[in-house]
């Protein structure tokens, strides 16, 4: 496939070297990666459509200077697959007479990724790892496997809808809403069961939302619970997130007392 960046059999031979040896180094001369950041320190998120670009920063030394990152390659740690593309460019930054700070612009096009593996496309959300090659002037070369860590999340969506609207002081409020989260198979939003999720209100004129409790959603994703309405303001859904979806919050739903 175009876009795969690991077959199966590479990926079982790298998993297999990383975990009988840990973090796996090799090349010429002393030019070393000392520090590597991911998309500024943050996830990537993916959702069914939108192409993604992130970059991917290496901090490299060498006593000659640096010329530039060769190979920068990325993909998830327990698995070995990946789909998320580099485009074969870095810009290098030099920040004294031996270090500079090299960024590649790693990319996803959610379109790709179905035909960038024969496993379900899903299992290759989580903990992903990245892979570099370095230049220096002078020629040396460091490969470099396992520079850093990073999570690629599935995007997840969440509504909150609050009835009645206005409702009496001291009655019942009704308060629902809906957790999905992207699949990468079929590039659509599918609802997230049996996931905790928080229902928050904000006070009119408050800064703040606070939780009021937590809720689980049911086989489809759904939420729904009854809170005393006991002044006006905005209720929200609020899902912290997992390892493998992000973290969302839906917009706030302004309920007025009558």
């Amino acid at each position: 496939m175009r876009h795969r960046l690991w077959a199966v059999a590479g990926g079982a031979a790298a998993l297999a070297l990383l975990t009988a040896t840990g973090a796996h180094a090799e090349g010429e001369g002393d030019v070393r990666v000392t520090k590597t950041v991911v998309n500024k320190g943050g996830n990537v998120i993916v959702g069914t459509a939108k192409t993604i670009r992130y970059p991917i920063a290496v901090t490299v030394k060498d006593d000659s200077g640096v010329k530039k990152i060769t190979h920068l390659s990325t993909f998830n740690k327990s698995n070995g697959y990946g789909f998320i593309t580099w485009d074969g460019d870095s810009s290098c930054v030099r920040k004294s007479a031996t270090t500079s700070v090299c960024t590649g612009t790693m990319t996803v096009d959610p379109g790709w990724i179905a035909d960038s593996d024969d496993i379900d496309s899903n299992r290759v959300a989580g903990v992903w790892q990245v892979n570099a090659t370095v230049k220096a002037n002078d020629g040396d070369y460091w490969i470099s496997d396992h520079i850093a860590e990073y999570k690629v999340k599935r995007a997840a969506q969440l509504t909150t809808d609050a009835t009645p609207e206005p409702v009496a002081r001291g009655a019942q409020l009704t308060v629902k809403g809906k957790l999905s989260r992207a699949n990468w198979e079929d590039l659509k939003y599918h609802g997230y069961p049996g996931q905790s999720v928080r229902l928050q209100f904000r006070a009119t004129g408050a800064a703040h939302y606070s939780t009021v409790k937590t809720v689980k959603t049911d086989n489809l994703g759904r939420l729904s619970t009854k809170v005393t309405a006991s002044a006006a303001g905005s209720w929200r859904w609020y899902f912290p997130g997992t390892t493998t979806t992000s973290l969302k919050v839906s917009a706030g739903d302004t309920v007025a007392l009558r």
